[in-house]
């Protein structure tokens, strides 16, 4: 469908070739959805689908904004920063900071102050002053379809703030240059003269001829025949759910029910069908889900003929492609979550739960808003008391025909039509496309240019330099004089060796043109410019590194703070040389750019604290081990202990750390341990506040004298051991003394 669409080509090509944002739009059945799955399987470039709602995400095949970025519920006000109840998880962070894009589905019911903390979350997790974090943004959406939802209190608190809660009033987006994609070319419908009326409901300009052929369509008193497949689309929940049970009792016969199985975590607000699914012979269904073997489809109607213990039986009306009875037995949802493949260090999706269920729904009717993305022959329009502009659309374009379609109610013109806002916005993004379209040649250019410029630009590792410089001396250096030392001395090396030289190749590539940044002689220097700063890097920072590593301050606010920076030091540059050496191997394009940076980031930010160029990691000590025999045989225990406590210190947690070293977690809360009884770690810092406050309650409610084995069994089913409530009650004890 890509390439024989030429604005999903175009789409694909500012996606896949640019680091343009994109506002891709469009009619009903025009291929959204379908685009956005080819993308998911084919793009080069490292990217995560969210949407607003989790019925969105688990059909989108991503996950929910909010359960991704941790967002709270309440709106996010500009300039007024919530307190986050949960630090962001390792392999989330890593993730966050190797993307390349991030697409957002249903973005017509994104909020703006939603885009604008999605905003916030990016510039803080990516350490980037940048809008988004400089993640390229690929919206998804028809804002003539759903849109936002707000409350009358969220609407009075965003006022001030917002020209509208349309997400295109997002701050951050109005920062950022876009292009809107309108896809015009409809599948779904083939009738020029119904594509025609379609088009006036959803600009809300019916003519006189419109109008009387809406009005033919109406019928209050129409009752259709049990086997036709007609369904009825409603407004509200209560209203489908009403009817649907109401049919289903007219059925003469028993029920029967039909119970999901639920393994992990899937959210109850996901569900795709009802967790106790109740159906009769006779019962009007939908599926809700694709066959593979091509008997059924999403929004296929049928009607049950026969009930088994696990499966049922259903046939299609006017089905040429199906005869005789399809057996129907349960198929599985998954709800899914982004982590990093250790092995490849590519991101991928992992499944936290799933839902197995028959794909079926009861389906004599159903709302608007759950018919999104579906395609019927027969649907019975029950849009009397629709409540926001879009819905009507979104109604009658389910259908494939004019024919199909009966109206239960007339339909008012209030509820024609979009918001003036969206339709002064739409008209200004019109031309805006035009331009960048004519101008997409050069925007792919440019871009093949501006990663080659980001290539060479080590600010952050110079900037991370000076942070820990700075930091030396004026709190360690009168301590460890030749560190510091060595740290001056580098800073000289790399702005000599370094940064100047670099600042040379983005002149030069800056003002290359276009044509030649391709070039082969140009490619054999960029190959030999990358190792050169390869090379550069390591022998700049070995030695000084090894011997900041060996250092242990006294103040552990100086201690915590030398560890932040050498973390994001030593991250830095393995991604860097990574990427430089990849480069400097097999060339320069960008799709190897891109590859390379992302597995070059992933797998840095997998690693703990030490050189570099070393896969061993150096254990700070205040000074050198005795040569003695005693100081030998302790030294692996006190490295394996410093590591564990390293990696706790870049965010991860005890149980990732058990994993990642191949320890028992007995073993690596021992290490952890003895560091809050020397002092250089806190309880707070050992234990999550909800586990710290699981004890705190057990411990009160027992007394100060109460029985362990009873604090213990209140303490089921958090994960905490004996070991840990004694060491929690020991801690508590010296405290209180």
């Amino acid at each position: 469908m890509v390439e024989q669409n030429q604005e999903l080509a175009l789409a694909w090509d500012f996606v896949e070739h640019t680091d343009r944002s994109i506002f891709l739009t469009g009619k009903a059945g025009t291929g959204k959805t379908t685009f956005l799955r080819r993308l998911a399987a084919e793009s080069a470039k490292s990217l995560i689908v969210v949407a607003p709602t989790g019925v969105a995400a688990i059909n989108a095949g991503g996950v929910t904004i909010h359960s991704f970025f941790q967002l709270p519920l309440q709106p996010f006000v500009p300039g007024v920063e919530s307190r986050e109840r949960h630090a962001f998880p390792k392999d989330k962070l890593r993730i966050v900071r190797s993307l390349d894009l991030l697409v957002i589905d249903e973005i017509s019911m994104v909020r703006a102050d939603l885009l604008d903390a999605i905003d916030n979350a990016l510039r803080k997790y990516r350490r980037s002053r940048t809008p988004f974090g400089g993640v390229q943004l690929l919206m998804i959406g028809d804002l003539q379809q759903l849109q936002p939802v707000i409350t009358p209190a969220d609407e009075a608190m965003l006022r001030p703030h917002y020209s509208s809660p349309y997400f295109f009033a997002s701050h951050a987006l109005q920062q950022i240059q876009y292009v809107t994609i309108s896809l015009r070319r409809v599948f779904r419908q083939q009738d020029p003269v119904f594509l025609e009326l379609l088009n006036h409901v959803r600009t809300g300009r019916l003519t006189p001829d419109d109008r009387a052929r809406l009005n033919a369509r109406l019928d209050p008193t129409f009752r259709p025949d049990a086997k036709s497949g007609f369904i009825r689309l409603t407004t509200h929940n209560r209203i489908a759910d009403s009817y649907n049970a109401d049919e289903l009792m007219r059925l003469p016969g028993k029920a029967r029910t039909y119970t999901a199985r639920i393994k992990g975590d899937f959210p109850e607000g996901s569900f795709p069908t009802a967790y106790g699914l109740q159906l009769k012979v006779g019962a009007q269904v939908m599926f809700i889900k694709n066959d593979s073997a091509g008997r059924f489809f999403n929004g296929k109607i049928g009607h049950v003929t026969a009930l088994g213990p696990d499966s049922v039986k259903v046939v299609c009306p006017d089905d040429a492609d199906v005869t005789g009875e399809i057996e129907v037995t349960p198929m599985e949802w998954e709800n899914a979550r982004y982590s990093v493949n250790a092995k490849t260090n590519t991101i991928e999706t992992t499944v936290e739960g799933t839902f197995s269920q028959l794909p079926l729904r009861p389906a004599w009717a159903v709302t608007i808003h759950k018919s999104q993305g579906l395609t019927f022959d027969h649907v019975i329009v029950d849009a009397g008391a629709s409540f926001a502009p879009g819905q009507v659309y979104v109604a009658l374009s389910r259908c494939r025909t004019l024919e199909g379609i009966v109206l239960s109610t007339p339909i008012h013109d209030h509820t024609l039509g979009s918001d003036p806002v969206v339709n002064g916005f739409i008209s200004g993004q019109d031309a805006a496309a035009t331009q960048s379209i004519a101008a997409l040649p050069a925007i792919r250019s440019e871009y093949n240019r501006t990663l080659l410029l980001n290539l060479f630009n080590f600010r952050d590792i110079s900037e991370t330099t000076e942070q820990l410089r700075h930091l030396l001396a004026h709190d360690l250096g009168r301590i460890f004089p030749t560190v510091l030392a060595e740290w001056q001395a580098l800073s000289t090396d790399l702005r000599e060796q370094v940064i100047s030289v670099a600042d040379k190749w983005i002149t030069l590539l800056a003002n290359t043109p276009v044509e030649a940044l391709t070039g082969e002689t140009l490619q054999q220097r960029i190959q030999r410019g990358s190792r050169y700063f390869a090379d550069k890097f390591t022998s700049i920072y070995d030695t000084p590194l090894s011997g900041v590593l060996r250092i242990r301050p006294g103040d552990k606010k100086v201690a915590n703070r030398l560890m932040v920076i050498l973390t994001d030091l030593n991250q830095a540059l393995r991604a860097r040389i990574a990427l430089l050496e990849a480069i400097a191997a097999n060339g320069f394009s960008i799709i190897k750019y891109l590859t390379y940076k992302q597995k070059a980031t992933l797998c840095a930010s997998r690693k703990g604290v030490g050189s570099p160029v070393k896969s061993t990691t150096v254990s700070p000590k205040a000074a050198p081990a005795k040569k003695t025999a005693p100081a030998k045989k302790k030294e692996p225990k006190e490295r394996s202990a410093q590591v564990s406590l390293d990696m706790l210190r870049q965010g991860m947690t005890r149980a990732e750390i058990a994993e990642e070293r191949k320890l028992a977690l007995s073993t690596v809360t021992g290490h952890l341990q003895e560091f809050v009884r020397e002092g250089a770690l806190t309880m707070e810092e050992l234990y999550t506040p909800a586990l710290l406050n699981a004890m705190t309650s057990a411990a009160d409610a027992e007394g100060p004298d109460g029985d362990f084995e009873a604090m213990l069994k209140r303490l089921d089913g958090t994960g905490l051991s004996p070991y840990d409530l004694r060491f929690y009650l020991r801690q508590r004890a010296a405290g209180d003394e």
